[in-house]
C-alpha cells in the first residue's frame, strides 16, 4: 500500500472555517508573537494589567482570548464545537484552571470535569474529556509524593483526597464510556501524576480504554517510561491509554534544573526530542491492539510519519484507536488537511473565565515565540490564504 502524502500547504482547506476578519485577527496575533521583543513586552503588560486589576478584559477577549479560547463556560463552547464538526473536526473541552490552592476550589473543579465527561457522553463531536491534575491538587503535595518524601498524617490524608477526586472523575467516565486524558505537568510533580494515572488505568481500563496518561517526549526518560507503562498494562491485563506530546515547560524545566543543580530532564537537542516523539508514535502504532494512541503535535513531519506508519500497518484512516490533535487557534493547516483525508482529529478547545486562562495564554505566547519559526510559519500561511482570497 503506497503512502498517503498530506499537503499541509493547502491553505484553502486549512482556513475554510475562517472568515476574512478572523484571518486578519490571526494575522495580527501571529505578527506580534513572531517578534520576541513585542511578545515579551505584551506578556509583561498582560501580567501587570491583570495583577493591577486594570480594565483590560474587553481587549483580551477581543484578541488573544477570541483566537485561542473557546469561551468562558461549557455553554459558550457549543458554537465552536458545532462549527468545527461541520469540517469533520472534533473538540476536546479543556477547562483551563490552574494555580488554585483551596480544597473547596479543588472539589468545585472536580464537578466541572465531571460536567465535561457528561458533554463527551452526550455529544458525538466530543470524543474525549481531559483535566489538569494541578486543578484538583496542590503543587506541594504532588511534589512531595514525586520526590518520595515521607508524608505527615495530614499530608497522607491530603493525597488520599486527591486520589478520591481522580476516582470521582473516572468512575463517572467508566459508567458513561468516556475516555479521559490526564494532562502532564512539570517533571517535579509528574511522578505523583504518573502514579495516579497508572492506578486509574488498572482500575478502569479492563474492558476498554477510559484513562489515558500523557507522555512528554521532550523528556529524555519518557520513551523508556512509555514502554514500561505498556508492559505494566500488559501485566495487569488492561489496555494502555497514551497521549503523546512534546511538552510545554521546556524553559521552566531547564531553568529549575540549573538553579537546583541537577541534570535537565529535557533532551539536549530538538532533534533528540523529535526522535523520541516519533519513536513513541511508531512504538504505539505497532502495539495498537493493546492500546489507544492520541497524537498531540504541531509538527507536520510527525503527523506524516504517523500517517505513513498507519498505511504500512494497514490501519484505516478513521481507526477509532488513533487520534490526532492540535490546539484551538494553532496549526489549522494540519488539523483541517488531515480531517479532509478522513483521519480522526480533534481540536483542544480551552475555556474558562478570562483571568483563569491567562496562564494558558502566556504559555501559548511562549510556545509561539520560542519554537523556531512557529509563529512565522503560521503568519506565512495566513498571508497566502488572504492573498488567494483576493
Amino acid at each position: 500500500m503506497s503512502n498517503k502524502t498530506i499537503d499541509f500547504s493547502n491553505t484553502e482547506t486549512a482556513y475554510s472555517i475562517k472568515s476574512n476578519s478572523e484571518l486578519k485577527l490571526a494575522q495580527v496575533m501571529f505578527s506580534v508573537l513572531q517578534s520576541k521583543a513585542l511578545s515579551q513586552a505584551g506578556r509583561g503588560l498582560l501580567k501587570f494589567s491583570i495583577n493591577a486589576h486594570l480594565p483590560v478584559k474587553g481587549i483580551i477577549k477581543a484578541t488573544l482570548f477570541k483566537h485561542f479560547i473557546g469561551g468562558e463556560s461549557i455553554n459558550d463552547t457549543k458554537k465552536v464545537m458545532e462549527r468545527l464538526a461541520e469540517f469533520n473536526v472534533h473538540s476536546i473541552l479543556d477547562y483551563s484552571l490552574e494555580g488554585i490552592e483551596k480544597e473547596a476550589d479543588f472539589d468545585a473543579a472536580v464537578e466541572e470535569f465531571k460536567a465535561n465527561v457528561m458533554v463527551a457522553a452526550e455529544r458525538e463531536e466530543v470524543p474525549f474529556s481531559v483535566f489538569k491534575p494541578s486543578a484538583i491538587a496542590t503543587h506541594k503535595i504532588l511534589e512531595k509524593v514525586t520526590a518520595g518524601a515521607n508524608l505527615s498524617e495530614a499530608e497522607t490524608a491530603e493525597f488520599e483526597r486527591v486520589r478520591n477526586r481522580f476516582h470521582a472523575i473516572f468512575k463517572l467516565a467508566h459508567q458513561k464510556g468516556v475516555r479521559v486524558m490526564i494532562d502532564a505537568e512539570e517533571s517535579w510533580i509528574q511522578g505523583a501524576i504518573d502514579q495516579l494515572a497508572e492506578e486509574m488505568m488498572i482500575a478502569y481500563n479492563k474492558e476498554q480504554v477510559i484513562a489515558m496518561n500523557t507522555f512528554q517526549m521532550y523528556r529524555h526518560d519518557r520513551l523508556n517510561y512509555l514502554k514500561q507503562s505498556y508492559q505494566k498494562a500488559q501485566e495487569n491485563g488492561v489496555k494502555l491509554g497514551a497521549k503523546l506530546v512534546r511538552g510545554a515547560y521546556m524553559e521552566k524545566e531547564r531553568e529549575r534544573a540549573e538553579e537546583k543543580g541537577y541534570p535537565s530532564p529535557i533532551n539536549a537537542t530538538k532533534q533528540d526530542s523529535d526522535n523520541s516523539y516519533n519513536s513513541g508514535v511508531e512504538f504505539c502504532l505497532n502495539h495498537i491492539d493493546n492500546l489507544e494512541l492520541f497524537i498531540g503535535t504541531h509538527n507536520e513531519k510527525s503527523v506524516q510519519l504517523a500517517v505513513n506508519e498507519m498505511t504500512k500497518l494497514g490501519l484505516d484512516a478513521n481507526d477509532s484507536r488513533v487520534w490526532f490533535s492540535q490546539l484551538y487557534g494553532m496549526c489549522d493547516h494540519i488539523t483541517f488537511n488531515i480531517a479532509k483525508h478522513g483521519y480522526n482529529v480533534a481540536k483542544y478547545v480551552p475555556y474558562g473565565p478570562v483571568k483563569a486562562v491567562i496562564p494558558y495564554l502566556l504559555r501559548r505566547a511562549d510556545e509561539n515565540s520560542s519554537v523556531a519559526g512557529q509563529a512565522a510559519y503560521e503568519l506565512q500561511l495566513l498571508k497566502s490564504e488572504l492573498k488567494r482570497r483576493k
